[in-house]
């Protein structure tokens, strides 16, 4: 039989999401999905960057979910009021748009990870869980999701999303920059560096640095690549 303390527990554990978008059925839709976890609740809903804010300062969300593209100021401005108007929630952005400058921009912001919309329920789920950690943030582009689709249709392991790391070292190796070097310029191990490549040409599919590159830059991951 639950005792009180073990419900107060349980309500405890609940990760509060605040979800920001314009699209009125879209957003009904996301927060009745949300709704349907055990262990998330949605406590609040806006339309537009100013009442995304002042929600975010009244209901000090776990985790706020924020599109990119939202009547008011752009979402970098719209980012930085929330961190300022509720510091402990964490960022989750979901959006359409894969631009990978203003990925990378909104990550040196501090968000905690960044979904196109073609990404699954699990993978959305999976984020906001892990929102509040320590990990690294988890990048999500719909190429991705392609290619996960294709590794179920054969029954393989689905492909995970590439971190902001994992980013940030393919574009040093297109720059023909070696392990040591990248090592150095990370400030981290040169196993390390070996170990996120690992990662990488799996999540690709790819086979050498140079097939990583070429692929990277197929997946518009990166900018053109012009070999030497």
């Amino acid at each position: 039989m639950d005792t009180a303390d073990d419900r107060r527990g349980a309500l405890i554990a609940m990760i509060s999401v605040l979800v920001i978008d314009d699209h009125n059925m879209l957003r009904g839709a996301l927060c009745e999905i949300l709704d349907q976890a055990s262990d998330i609740t949605v406590i609040g809903e806006a339309a537009d960057g100013r009442a995304g804010v002042e929600r975010a300062e009244l209901l000090r969300p776990d985790v706020v979910i924020l599109d990119v593209e939202i009547p008011g100021d752009d979402v970098v401005q719209t980012l930085r009021k929330i961190q300022q108007a509720s510091p402990e929630s964490r960022v989750l952005i979901v959006s359409m748009h894969q631009d990978m400058s203003l990925i990378r921009e909104l990550v040196e912001h501090g968000i905690a990870g960044y979904l196109h919309k073609s990404a699954r329920l699990e993978t959305l789920l999976s984020a906001i869980r892990t929102a509040d950690g320590d990990g690294e943030v988890i990048v999500y582009v719909s190429w991705q999701e392609d290619r996960r689709a294709r590794a179920d249709s054969r029954s393989e392991s689905p492909d995970q999303a590439l971190t902001a790391r994992e980013l940030e070292i393919v574009e040093l190796v297109a720059s023909a920059m070696s392990n040591r070097q990248i090592a150095n310029a990370l400030g981290i191990t040169e196993g390390t560096v070996k170990r996120h490549l690992r990662n990488i040409f799996r999540k690709l599919g790819a086979v050498s640095r140079l097939d990583t590159v070429k692929r990277a830059t197929a997946a518009k991951l990166i900018g053109p690549y012009s070999p030497e």
